[in-house]
């Protein structure tokens, strides 16, 4: 925006230069010319020559000069064209001298219709003269059209010289609005650049989840209702505390579903442990029951356990949430991930697992019990959502500091519309990756909040025959308390 009010700055005061520029030029060279053509009306009014009249030729014996003819000054020419047929024609020097004109200079001067009005012409190398032509009528009977002329040549050394000093000036003037302009408009727009930085700060702010400050805002100076700039600021101001009661009021929602979710979690932990004891107690009773309960017995068992599963998930996710502190020790994530890998393939024996680890055993700084739940997550995951005979290989490498977990799959892929939604809560895939098993759809939410609560990143890439979750982690300590049950 400054460069272009800058440049139309610039752009209008060119505009008036070049009008005011043409306008002088143009009137100053009519006053010329109308000098020029009151000199020609004078000597076209004056009465006719007479025989003698006019300087001496050049070489005349030194003496009394006469004066030019009616009065015309040096470099004036004098051409006579007689009724009769033949002309002459006369060319007086600086030097008071006569010089006779060519032919080709007299056939320039061809008198103009109209005697009396002045019109200019280009005489041979001589250059513009402005002319009149007036019928004679001497005292010895004769007839004759005579022409005077005067040289425009000061006219035009005049214009060229007022030309040259307008251009100057005005391009004087220009580099000046320019300069003048570009501070005059960064000034004005500096309330508006600092508008335009608060609205940058509130956009780099992560806004979508968490607590947010949101204490960004304009300053009072540039909220002044009177100008334009100031509206905008004041708008600002009060779209961002309509944003910041958004988010409090967000916040404070999240805090209470996650300490209900949490609160609930923990105080269902423990009548989910009665049912599961009694069914078990029930199951291995040496009482004979009918097998109908016997079956029903079983099933309460089995969603016992399922209900268990989903409730120590939720705590879970709630507890990291809510921003509690992981273990910080020593992790060598090579046995991790062999031990998970052999859990693996006793819980999916009819799927292929296999190792992709360095030589080296690769250690991070980090919570052992998580990090064995991410795998164990990613894993499952995978034995859960592909076929029998698929090949699951789980990968470890260490550079620059961070460790890279892969663990890629060769099934039937994650359809694209589901891709982005992988990490999200409750996340269902299509029939395409198929489910053999029931689940909890919280696995790869609770990936995801592991991973960061670790300081890492995990992402996927999937296409059908070749689906890869990468986990990034970094190898250094991200703190020291420990999580309190």
């Amino acid at each position: 925006m400054r460069t272009k009010l800058s440049a139309v700055s610039v752009l209008l005061v060119a505009v008036v230069c070049v009008v005011i520029g043409l306008a002088t030029v143009l009137s100053l060279r009519a006053f010329l010319i109308n000098e020029l053509d009151s000199q020609l009306g004078h000597a076209a009014q004056g009465p006719p020559p007479r025989p003698g009249d006019g300087p001496a030729l050049c070489g005349a014996s030194a003496g009394t000069v006469p004066p030019f003819p009616r009065g015309l000054p040096p470099n004036s020419i004098n051409a006579d064209f007689y009724t009769g047929g033949g002309s002459t024609g006369s060319l007086f020097t600086t030097d008071l001298c006569q010089v006779s004109l060519s032919t080709t200079d007299i056939a320039a001067l061809a008198p103009s219709t109209r005697f009396g009005v002045p019109y200019t012409r280009q005489v041979g190398s001589l250059g513009d003269y402005r002319l009149v032509a007036v019928a004679e009528r001497p005292l010895d009977g004769s007839s004759f059209v005579a022409v005077f002329g005067l040289p425009m040549t000061s006219v035009n050394q005049t214009m060229t010289q007022t030309g040259l000093v307008i251009g100057g000036a005005a391009g004087i003037a220009l580099v000046a609005a320019g300069l003048a302009g570009a501070a005059i408009v960064r000034r004005t727009l500096r309330p508006l650049r600092r508008v335009a930085d608060t609205a940058s700060r509130v956009a780099e702010l992560e806004l979508d989840r968490g607590d947010v400050a949101l204490s960004v805002r304009v300053p009072d100076a540039d909220t002044d209702p009177s100008t334009e700039v100031g509206q905008v600021g004041a708008a600002l101001n009060r779209m961002l505390g309509h944003i910041a009661a958004a988010l409090s009021a967000r916040q404070a929602s999240e805090t209470r579903v996650r300490q209900f979710v949490a609160d609930a979690s923990h105080e269902l932990r423990t009548p989910l442990a009665a049912i599961r004891g009694y069914a078990e107690l029930t199951r291995r009773s040496g009482d004979d029951v009918p097998p109908n309960v016997a079956h029903a017995i079983r099933r309460v068992e089995s969603e016992s356990a399922r209900m268990t599963l989903l409730v120590n998930d939720l705590l879970l996710l709630a507890r990291l949430d809510s921003g509690r502190p992981l273990d910080s020790e020593q992790v060598d994530l090579s046995r991790l991930v062999v031990d998970a890998v052999s859990d693996a393939h006793i819980a999916g024996p009819r799927h292929a697992w296999r190792l992709d680890l360095p030589p080296d055993p690769v250690v991070v700084t980090g919570d052992t019990q998580r990090l064995h739940q991410v795998l164990a997550n990613l894993l499952s995951n995978a034995r859960t959502h592909t076929p029998p005979g698929t090949t699951v290989t789980t990968g470890l490498a260490a550079a620059d500091g961070k460790v890279v977990l892969t663990v890629a799959d060769n099934g039937p892929g994650i359809p694209p519309e589901v891709l982005p939604e992988a990490f999200e809560r409750f996340a269902r895939a299509d029939t395409s990756r198929s489910r053999n098993a029931g689940s909890t759809g919280l696995g790869l939410a609770i990936v995801a909040a592991v991973v960061a609560a670790h300081d890492g990143a995990v992402t996927v890439t999937s296409v059908p025959g070749d689906t890869v979750f990468t986990v990034r982690l970094p190898r250094h300590s991200f703190g020291t308390a420990a999580p309190q049950e």
